[in-house]
């Protein structure tokens, strides 16, 4: 019987939270550029976050008008 981990081609690593934490400050920092205030930015979860950097020209031009 093998433990079904014999090519490791197949397996994957865990995603690290410190990776994590740095993917996320990188994002946040992307919607500071993109125009989008601080105070906002917060308040976003995680995943509102990833759904604004998706289409950046519209990101740009929903908070321009809030502005």
């Amino acid at each position: 019987m093998g433990s079904g981990c014999a090519n490791d081609e197949l397996t994957q690593g865990a995603k690290k939270p410190r990776e994590r934490r740095r993917r996320e400050k990188i994002q946040k920092k992307r919607l500071l550029a993109l125009g989008v205030p601080e105070a906002a930015i917060v308040q976003m979860t995680t995943k509102k976050i990833r759904e604004l950097l998706v289409r950046p020209a519209r990101t740009k031009k929903l908070w321009a008008k809030k502005k």
